[in-house]
């Protein structure tokens, strides 16, 4: 298992739709171990593999608070099937737009239908955290960042920021 480098905005690859999974086999469960491994690294909750530079549809994310009682959960082609009509708002923040976070307003419940890791079909009914983590992991499968969902002047004052950054990176 290894710790992959994610990719943070402004990057083209995070703006592009994933694709579907054919059939989950032994590279996609080394894909989803190697995204575990990167998104606890990082720290965080959620990944897509988009981030890590792999346009498929896969999510990982474990929102459990124990840190001794890893709870990993495996989305390949997730799909949300319904979503509540109340809102809930969580402040967001996203390993591919490193250190901003701001106010999020999503669906408080939603249900998601997805292959596990074994590719078996799961059904899930998802509330509070886990809701809207899964509709921000989602939002990756299609380009979307959560920075998106926010006014044009707040938006540009993160990628302002994000891209100032990365000019004053240093790689050796």
């Amino acid at each position: 298992m290894a710790v992959k480098k994610i990719l943070t905005e402004p990057n083209k690859l995070l703006r592009q739709v994933s694709s579907p999974v054919e059939k989950v086999s032994d590279e996609e469960r080394k894909l989803m171990d190697d995204m575990l491994d990167t998104m606890y690294a990082a720290p965080g909750i959620g990944l897509a593999a988009i981030q890590v530079g792999v346009p498929k549809r896969i999510i990982v994310m474990d929102i459990s608070k124990d840190e001794n009682k890893k709870e990993p959960m495996y989305f390949v082609n997730p799909i949300i099937k319904n979503k509540n009509s109340e809102k809930a708002t969580y402040e967001e923040g996203c390993l591919s737009v490193p250190n901003q976070f701001a106010e999020i307003e999503r669906p408080n419940k939603c249900e998601v239908e997805y292959l596990d890791y074994n590719g078996k079909k799961q059904s899930l009914k998802a509330d509070g955290l886990l809701a809207t983590c899964i509709q921000h992991e989602m939002d990756h499968l299609e380009g979307i960042l959560f920075i998106d969902y926010l006014s044009k002047l707040k938006k540009s004052m993160i990628l302002k920021k994000l891209s100032k950054n990365k000019s004053s990176r240093i790689v050796v």
